[in-house]
């Protein structure tokens, strides 16, 4: 039972790389930019921990699911997993933001200035279909 919680982060972690994976959202895309990513994000909020360790806002809690085993005096060891498992997530949203953004539209609704100050939301003549004639 102490290893629950490391486990449950474990599996968070598998779960991003397979998404990641699977969508090409981050790693699978650039992969030494995401390792950079990574491992400057786990490092600034492992300094942040540390800090707020050394300023006594942090402190490790005693609970039945986690192992128990710190890094350092205050810092435990899912913490770190948590800060990956934090920073991967992050990443994955802003790859699949990222895609989703730049993803071309099809049957856009153009909306063009109309005469007596309102916008035009009929479709544009692109896209309009042919109309019959008289």
């Amino acid at each position: 039972m102490t290893f629950l919680y490391l486990g449950g982060l474990l599996i968070g972690i598998a779960g991003m790389i397979v998404l990641d994976a699977r969508f090409r959202l981050f790693f699978w895309r650039a992969p030494l930019r995401a390792a950079i990513v990574l491992v400057a994000g786990v490092a600034f909020f492992v300094a942040w921990d540390l800090v707020g360790v050394g300023a006594g806002v942090f402190f490790p809690g005693r609970s039945a699911i986690v192992t128990g085993a710190l890094i350092v005096p205050g810092l435990p060891v899912e913490e770190l997993f948590f800060l990956v498992l934090l920073c991967y997530t992050a990443m994955d949203l802003y790859g699949a933001f990222d895609r989703w953004s730049s993803r071309p539209r099809s049957g856009r609704v153009e909306t063009t200035p109309r005469a007596k100050g309102g916008l035009d939301t009929r479709p544009s003549a692109a896209t309009r279909p042919p109309e019959a004639a008289p």
